[in-house]
């Protein structure tokens, strides 16, 4: 059984994520479909520590998923600005 803390962990990382899954390119159906398959692949994890590593990769993919949205935007400014 998890303990409390870490279930309201695992269901907050879930809600960012699917958060930033609104700007995906390829659509927000795309990415929540993915995101639930990696979450239900993972729901038989029972250990706390390994619960805890699934967290920790999950934090690392909201990383990545800001990185590219933020690369993204600054790309589009560049390309504005160069332009005039």
């Amino acid at each position: 059984m998890t303990t409390p803390e870490l279930r309201r962990q695992v269901i907050n990382v879930y809600k960012e994520l699917l958060n930033l899954g609104r700007n995906y390119p390829l659509g927000y159906e795309y990415f929540r479909n993915r995101l639930h398959k990696a979450f239900s692949g993972q729901a038989h994890l029972s250990d706390e520590e390994e619960i805890r590593k699934a967290i920790g990769r999950a934090e690392f993919v909201r990383k990545e998923v800001e990185a590219l949205y933020y690369l993204k935007r600054y790309r589009t400014l560049k390309q504005r600005y160069e332009n005039n």
